[in-house]
């Protein structure tokens, strides 16, 4: 007999603790015997392989190619670019030496003193360095142009608080990178790859996200814009779900990557970098799932339906599948995955529960008396409604069942967030609300000094300057001074 299942912690009685529950609990990920580093399990890459799935046709389809570049950088890379080894270099993880040895008393190995490296290598915390080193040696003229590269791989920041898929030392990502002729071919391109991420959360994801531009302090190390897609958490936090960088000319220039215009005259190329991570995962736990488990969205659910026959004997099982095997043909050749549950080693009840905490969009069971009626039942996870519905035509059912399921996610989600965005305007008030959650459309003067008291007085960030709300000028809520938009406020994770 399968073991019980373990409960959850409440949301309402420790948020962060129920997530970390979750994520052990429903398969995704486990700790590591490495610090800092997490084993995503087969459940949890599914996921992350239909993210990739998704996102690779969408990247395609606006001419971005696949490659791969190296895992390690020369450490002399990173010092070409002043801002950008400024914000990595309190991450960087740092190969010294080539070879190990045997302990001469034997008992294991040790690093050999004889093998240390004549340039220390840094393992990739992101790879704008290496990938502009290669681009000098294919950019020669505008014919070469644009060049957009993406690769899928792992990256190393050296963190010291981890937290499964949200912050972890590594983790795997996508990011792109491309090259230009002109400034404004690539923040179009840096603003079209924003869109991209934020169809894709919220087509795919159901997860609503505001667009917008950070702040100076705020952007990635070496761009001259950094325009995100930010989430909001059901503990009213946000979560930066995914960047788009405009590098201007800054990794051209140190790296002296160079084109012939159509005047036949040098010019430095313009770039862009853009990147979503596993992070991903942890914004569709923390958005969508509730006490009982995981709530997936169908379009990225590594089981869409999973049929669950309730049998006593082999005879009444063959019933049931012979019954069922056509449903499950049809929905299979409609592109949805569906597992057919006939194990006899767990109760229906624990694989009811199983699949609820691994958040399985719908569910079929149908037993003996359902096979006399010709009914089936059918639970939906969002919901967790039951019905007992006519075993005729429950494929187009089902069908249209996901369909729904994935609206009405989106729509609670959806709802949420907008039921905690504040225009605020006093700043005691602002203190004593951003406790409990929530995105807060403040004024801002625009200086680093208002931007870091509010960070150091709240714990709260500025995460953008938001393109959905209409702008007017105001006054800050914090320096007095005169402010030109309002920016939206919140913690974050």
């Amino acid at each position: 007999m399968a073991k019980e299942l373990k409960e959850l912690t409440k949301r309402a009685d420790n948020y962060s603790q129920w997530y970390n529950d979750l994520v052990v609990k429903a398969d995704l990920a486990e700790q590591s015997a490495v610090r800092g580093c997490m084993v995503i399990k087969p459940y949890g890459y599914a996921i992350w392989e239909n993210i990739q799935a998704q996102l690779d046709k969408m990247f395609k389809a606006t001419g971005v190619q696949n490659a791969y570049f190296p895992l390690l950088i020369p450490k002399s890379f990173l010092s070409r670019e002043a801002e950008h080894v400024e914000g990595f270099a309190k991450e960087a993880a740092v190969v010294t030496h080539y070879r190990l040895k045997t302990k001469e008393n034997g008992g294991g190995v040790e690093v050999d003193p004889s093998a240390k490296l004549e340039e220390e290598l840094i393992i990739r915390p992101t790879s704008e360095t290496i990938i502009w080193n290669t681009y000098k040696n294919w950019i020669h003229s505008w014919r070469d142009l644009p060049l957009m590269c993406n690769q899928w791989c792992n990256v190393m920041r050296w963190e010291m608080r981890t937290r499964p898929f949200l912050r972890t030392s590594e983790f795997l990502w996508q990011e792109g990178h491309t090259a230009h002729a002109t400034k404004e071919e690539a923040e179009k391109e840096a603003k079209l790859m924003l869109k991209v991420y934020a169809d894709f959360a919220e087509k795919w994801l159901a997860v609503p996200v505001i667009q917008g531009v950070k702040s100076e302090t705020e952007r990635f190390a070496g761009a001259l814009d950094t325009y995100t897609i930010e989430a909001m958490m059901q503990d009213g936090k946000a979560l930066q779900s995914g960047t788009s960088h405009f590098l201007g000319q800054n990794f051209a220039k140190s790296f002296d990557v160079t084109f012939l215009n159509k005047e036949n005259k040098p010019e430095y190329v313009w770039a862009t970098s853009w990147g979503v991570s596993t992070r991903l995962i942890g914004a569709l736990i923390m958005t969508h799932s509730d006490d009982n488990g995981l709530v997936l969205p169908p379009k990225i659910a590594p089981i869409q339906v999973v049929i669950v026959p309730i049998f006593k004997g082999e005879e009444q099982l063959q019933q049931l599948t012979d019954k069922l095997q056509p449903v499950i043909d049809d929905l299979r050749e409609a592109g949805i995955t569906v597992k057919f549950d006939n194990s006899d080693n767990k109760r229906p009840g624990f694989k009811f529960a199983d699949y609820e905490l691994k958040g399985v969009p719908v569910r079929l069971a149908m037993g003996g008396r359902d096979l006399e009626n010709n009914t089936i039942e059918v639970m939906r996870r969002d919901t967790l409604e039951k019905e007992s519905v006519s075993f005729d035509g429950i494929a187009d059912y089902v069908k249209n069942l996901l369909n729904d399921i994935q609206d009405n996610i989106f729509e609670k989600a959806l709802d949420f967030r907008n039921a905690r965005i504040y225009e605020c305007d006093d700043y005691e008030e602002f203190k004593k609300k951003v406790k409990d959650g929530g995105f807060f459309l403040c004024h801002w003067d625009g200086t680093e000094e208002t931007e870091a008291k509010i960070k150091e007085e709240t714990q709260a960030t500025i995460r953008c300057v938001p393109y959905m709300f209409e702008q007017t000028p105001g006054t800050d809520m914090v320096s007095g001074k005169p402010a030109k938009y309002r920016v939206l406020i919140a913690r974050s994770y």
